[in-house]
Formats: C-alpha cells, structure tokens, sequence
C-alpha cells in the first residue's frame, strides 16, 4: 500500500466556527497548496491520502470540517485519471462531513480539451467530467487557463476562471526584453496572445498551426506579421510535448528573428520534451506551478513562476463573498 500523508501526525480535534476558511491539499498539487496557504496566512487542514495496492484511493480530511468554507486544490493532470477520481472522493468526503460549501480549485484541468464533438462516436470528455464534479457535491470550481473558456458553461455551478498570464507578463516584464513581439502558435489562441500582448504593450503575430491527427505533434505553415530582428515571446495555455513551441521557434528563427521565448500557463511535459525543448532555439519556457512535479532536470531552459498568489486571492475573494473578476480588470471580459 502507498501511503501520501498530507500534513503531519493526526490533530487534535477542532471546532472551527461557522463559515470559516479550510483549505486542503489532494496529492497533486502539494506544494502549490502550501504556497497558497502560506499566502492566506493559513496552515493547510490536515488531510491524508492512501493508494493502495490494487490502484484504489482513500482520503481522509483529519479535522472537523462541519459548518466551513472548504476549498479542495486537485489538479487533474498526469496520472490524469488518478488525480480526477481523488478529487471527486475529497469533494464527497467533505460535504460527508458537513463542510458548509466545497469549492473545487483545478489548476490545471486536462479534460478541458475534449469541449466538443468535431468527430463522429467521440465522447465530450469536458462536459462528462463536469456532471461528475456537479454529482460529487462541488459547490464552486476555481480554473486556470481552461483550453476553452466556454466550458464554464458545462457546469451548473458557478465556475472562477483564472488567468495566468498576469504573473508570466509580470515576469516578462521585469526582463526588461527590448523591441518585444508576442507570437500566437495559431488563430485560435490569438485573442489570449493579445491580451497577454496588451499587458505588456507590444504587438502580436500570428501562426498558422495544422494538425493532422490526435497525436501531440502539429506543423506551423507560416507567420502572419513582422518578426525580423524582433525578440518574440511564443505565447499558449498548455504544452505536452513542445512540438508546437518548437516548431513555431524554427519558423521564427527561420524568418529573423532574434532572440526567442515560450510562455505557457500549463507546462504538462512528457519526458521526451524536455530535453527536446533544451535543444530548441528557445531561449526560456516560462511556465507557472499548476502542475507537479516539473521536468526542470530535464528542460534546463525551463522557468518556473508561482501563481499561488492569484489562487489565494481567489480563494479569498470567494470565502469574503466579493468579485473574483475584479482581480483581471484589464480583461475586457471581466470588467
């Protein structure tokens, strides 16, 4: 049996008054939740997960949790379906132990990308995950960087979509890159490269991305703008294997330009992509902490920025009963 113990040696017991705040860590994402909890000024509610031998999970929340705002933080990522099942049972667990309400916090939702039926006889994976954290008994979901913004209409819940280009731009910026260029790898994400192009005050161009099947690898035909002697930042939500980056990159390089970045909220890397990214033209990955553990032995070019601080003021926001849009207000969309 594998035994992941989340905080410690078992508490005593706690009365917690009503409506306060718990926040609690699944074992995906361990050190982002205590990140977050270091940011709230909290300690993490003691919880505990066991995988036994046979593949079955058991969690555990080790304090009382009647009456309070819990907030359970699971990233569904690699092993995917691992991660998505223990966080159905936290949020059964929890509402078992009469949490007053259950927030889900995803930091990386890997779902996301199965939105629609561009196929015959395929299942929208999106939206049958939905229904199943709905069932669960989630009150709320806390997202960053959904592949499709409008999933949040799958669910019949309220869903909070963060944004991770605010603390990359941040990052960026501190740089202090000269005659900077944010580069889409393709049409669809072009209106998430322009904002992310309007917070640091530059221009964007545009890649054409073809891909012909399901496997991770996609060919970019062309640029569509000026890239010639320009320092560009490749901008996306996620990448997998970094074949879309690097193609990008070569094309880039291929049509003068200078000095060559990749930004990517979710940085889901197989292990074949790190050292393929070390060998790129890129200069720098930068990515957040959504999901755990990073290949950074593996992809020395990769740098990592923390968004815990954006979960805990969400996390925040959502306990206080004030707007969680208010904390992207140049997002034309959340004003």
């Amino acid at each position: 049996m594998i035994h992941h113990e989340h905080s410690g040696p078992r508490p005593m017991p706690f009365q917690a008054p009503q409506g306060d705040l718990a926040v609690l860590a699944g074992s995906a994402n361990q050190e982002l939740s205590k990140a977050i909890a270091r940011s709230l000024g909290l300690r993490l509610t003691p919880a505990e997960t066991h995988t036994f031998s046979d593949g079955n999970v058991f969690v555990r929340v080790l304090e009382n949790v009647r009456g309070r705002d819990c907030f359970i933080i699971q990233g569904v990522h690699h092993p995917v379906n691992d991660n998505f099942m223990e966080l159905l049972f936290w949020i059964d667990a929890l509402k078992r132990a009469s949490a007053q309400s259950v927030t889900a916090v995803i930091p990386y939702f890997s779902y996301a990308k199965g939105d629609k039926k561009d196929e015959p006889r395929v299942s929208i994976r999106a939206r049958v995950c939905a229904d199943a954290i709905e069932e669960a008994g989630a009150d709320r979901c806390l997202m960053m960087d959904l592949h499709s913004p409008q999933i949040q209409g799958f669910f019949q819940i309220p869903v909070d979509h963060l944004y991770g280009r605010y603390v990359l731009a941040e990052h960026i910026s501190s740089m202090g890159i000269d005659n900077l260029v944010i580069c889409s790898p393709d049409v669809g994400f072009a209106k998430g490269a322009s904002a992310f192009a309007k917070l640091l005050g530059v221009p964007v161009v545009i890649g054409n991305k073809e891909r012909t099947d399901h496997t991770e690898q996609a060919e970019v035909l062309e640029i569509i703008g000026d890239v010639k002697g320009k320092n560009v930042v490749i901008v996306d939500d996620f990448t997998i294997s970094g074949g879309t980056l690097i193609s990008m990159a070569e094309l880039l390089k291929a049509r003068g330009a200078n000095d060559i970045y990749a930004a990517v909220s979710h940085a889901a890397l197989t292990e074949s992509a790190g050292p393929k990214i070390t060998a790129s033209p890129i200069t720098k990955l930068f990515t957040t902490d959504t999901i755990e553990p990073l290949p950074k032995k593996s992809c020395e070019k990769l740098q990592i920025v923390s968004v815990a601080e954006v979960f805990a003021a969400a996390i925040r926001s959502v306990h206080d009963r004030t707007s969680v849009s208010m904390l992207f207000p140049e997002n034309p969309k959340q004003k």
